[in-house]
């Protein structure tokens, strides 16, 4: 009699926890968004319109709103389910990031990516180099940056064990002033700024600031960059390239990103930016592993001119050399240097517009 009863208990609870389950709501699905870029292209030109177009799929409940973002800014909210941004005028190079957040009136979100490329509405000019006068160099000194102040110069290199910051005599390329870092540090690139000298390193996130006149360090500062690469100014900013096609500008007090731009030509990103020179408004990079630079409109980070250094190299053939590394622009009267990591010579060079 009391497995009987022991049975039918379990048949009804079985029974109810199936009705139960039966009963019990489904869970609430996202929402998907579809987007859409008009007109279709790989990529975009600067100056040109697109029309952004969001359609969400809500396959249950009701749709509170969606909200539309590029580059993480908010861009704009709506409430239906097929809504568009236009822009007028593409203003900023570089990869870019879509993302709509769409969320039901019962909490639920979904999101949805996309990305678009902005490239240059130029064709780059094209220079080669007249050789003025060849100087000595320290082959010593595995050159990351080449900065010309108040007549005199100025390097930094790299290597650990190695790096420093120099002053040094353009005839005979002595040394007249050094300062050594530690030996955990990679030196990179350097600008003199208000009688500071700047300088990066490589790996550490890490930067120094040294008093121009003696070479004192008197500070240092983070950035979170995983690399620090080439550094300059345009007397307002520090500009810093880490090795991408980014360029940080950084206020030089703070040291923090005021802003970033990519740098691009008509094809599409210039990477593996390093040591850099602004002269006259515009920026100059050399481009790593190469023996090419360019011309960089600092304010939109189109390219404005490939300069090639190539056969630079062939007169130092027989030493024990490394990549080309080092731009500095005489501000008085406009002449160009260029040497590289441990070359034994430092080259005036005069460029050439080639058709």
């Amino acid at each position: 009699m009391k497995l009987k009863f022991f049975l039918l208990t379990l048949i009804t609870t079985l029974f109810i926890g199936c009705i139960s389950c039966s009963n019990t709501p489904k869970r609430s699905r996202k929402p998907v968004a579809k987007i859409t870029i008009q007109p279709r292209a790989n990529k975009h030109v600067y100056g040109d319109s697109i029309t952004i177009s969001i359609s969400i799929k809500n396959k249950d409940g009701e749709l509170k709103d969606s909200k539309l973002y590029i580059d993480n800014e908010l861009i704009t909210t709506s409430k239906k389910l097929d809504f568009s941004y236009s822009i007028t005028e593409l203003n900023e190079l570089g990869k870019h990031n879509i993302k709509v957040l769409a969320t039901k009136s019962d909490g639920v979100e979904g999101v949805t990516f996309k990305t678009f490329e902005v490239v240059s509405d130029i064709i780059p000019e094209n220079y080669g180099y007249e050789v003025v006068k060849t100087y000595p160099h320290s082959t010593e000194h595995f050159t990351q940056g080449l900065e010309i102040h108040d007549n005199k110069f100025y390097e930094s290199t790299g290597e650990n064990g190695k790096s420093g910051i120099f002053q040094f005599d353009l005839k005979t390329g002595n040394v007249l002033k050094s300062f050594y870092l530690e030996d955990q540090y990679f030196g990179e690139g350097i600008t003199i700024f208000n009688d500071k000298i700047y300088q990066l390193t490589y790996k550490a996130q890490k930067g120094f600031v040294y008093d121009l006149n003696s070479f004192a360090r008197v500070d240092s500062f983070i950035y979170n960059t995983s690399e620090g690469w080439g550094l300059t100014h345009d007397n307002t900013y520090l500009i810093k390239t880490d090795g991408s096609e980014f360029l940080h500008f950084m206020n030089p007090e703070t040291f923090e990103v005021v802003k970033k731009i990519q740098v691009f030509d008509n094809k599409g990103p210039v990477k593996y930016l390093n040591e850099l020179e602004f002269h006259n408004g515009e920026l100059y990079a050399n481009i790593w592993t190469t023996n090419k630079a360019v011309k960089i409109d600092p304010k939109t980070g189109k390219v404005l001119a490939n300069i090639n250094f190539e056969g630079l190299l062939s007169v130092l053939v027989n030493s024990d050399v490394d990549v080309l590394n080092g731009i500095a622009i005489h501000p008085d009267n406009g002449k160009m240097y260029i040497t590289g990591k441990l070359w034994p010579k430092l080259f005036e060079v005069k460029l050439v517009k080639k058709d």
